[in-house]
């Protein structure tokens, strides 16, 4: 699938994300993870929301997922993505914190030495939007964000920022079509369960409605592969500790051939439950404009 945007989509989001878009946003535009669940629980997470119970059922428990989640109040994660296709692979690391309450969330991706910018990305993010700021691009004034609506990115911003937010990431099981329990580990006393199998997007854009459900139905469409693989280890009350999700799209329009495949591996860390985070949107005096 060739994934088109609009030229000033396109124009910003290449001068903001020149890194990302030769791993991710480039290939986009021109058309795993270590699964150790390292995330540092602590027994105090577990008082938080405490009639939340994680659902013997495995579909039931990956489906419940985000709400639970969200029903913390706030997240804070660090993420890896992995973009691979027969002339490379690109590995971007990031952190990320969400506020639920207020539906916004911020975002720092690192760029690799080497990817075709410097600096980091800094995104802040509320559903439809996104701002993006990169210390490294051309012709946008140091400090100034440039705004891009999510309906101009061709896959709803769920990898070509370079990272996965948290609340996306977690939305997306709501589209879970197959849930088997594979097996639990122990991290700082507390039990977390490890499930696997596929999901679909545009269920999970139905299912997430609003501002965030459409950047879900954006990828649904970008995507060739529909049958999404994720991994995820949820807690005691039913929360995200560790989410892996593969997205697959080809980098030639309708080709099915393996060397013109591109696979990113989106893998996040969830932690500090209920820790209030601030986030708030730029100023309009700092959105920058082009001319």
């Amino acid at each position: 699938m060739v994934i088109r945007e609009s030229g000033r989509a396109a124009g910003m989001r290449t001068a903001l994300v020149a890194a990302t878009a030769a791993a991710v946003a480039g290939l986009l535009t021109g058309c795993g993870g270590s699964g150790s669940s390292g995330a540092a629980v602590t027994s105090a997470d577990q008082a938080v929301n405490s009639s939340d119970a994680l659902s013997a059922d495995p579909l039931t428990a990956v489906r419940s997922a985000a709400d639970i989640t969200g029903r913390s109040g706030y997240v804070q994660d660090t993420s890896t993505l992995e973009t691979l296709s027969a002339a490379k692979r690109i590995t971007l690391r990031g952190t990320a914190q969400y506020d639920y309450s207020t539906r916004l969330g911020r975002m720092e991706v690192t760029i690799p030495p080497g990817e075709g910018s410097t600096g980091e990305l800094t995104e802040v993010f509320a559903p439809g939007v996104v701002y993006m700021q990169n210390s490294g691009a051309k012709g946008v004034p140091a400090g100034k964000w440039v705004e891009v609506n999510v309906q101009e990115l061709a896959d709803g911003n769920l990898v070509s920022s370079g990272a996965t937010d948290p609340a996306t990431a977690a939305n997306a099981l709501r589209g879970a079509q197959t849930a088997a329990l594979v097996d639990s580990r122990t991290v700082n006393g507390v039990v977390l369960k490890h499930y696997q199998g596929t999901l679909d997007l545009t269920q999970a854009a139905n299912a997430t409605g609003g501002g965030a459900g459409t950047g879900l139905s954006l990828a649904a469409r970008t995507f060739t592969v529909k049958k999404v693989p994720y991994q995820v280890w949820l807690d005691p009350k039913g929360r995200i500790q560790e989410i892996q999700e593969v997205f697959t799209f080809s980098k030639v329009a309708g080709s099915t051939a393996a060397k013109d495949q591109v696979v990113v591996t989106s893998t996040s860390e969830f932690a500090d439950y209920g820790t209030p985070v601030t986030v708030s949107l730029p100023s309009s005096k700092d959105v920058f404009t082009a001319k």
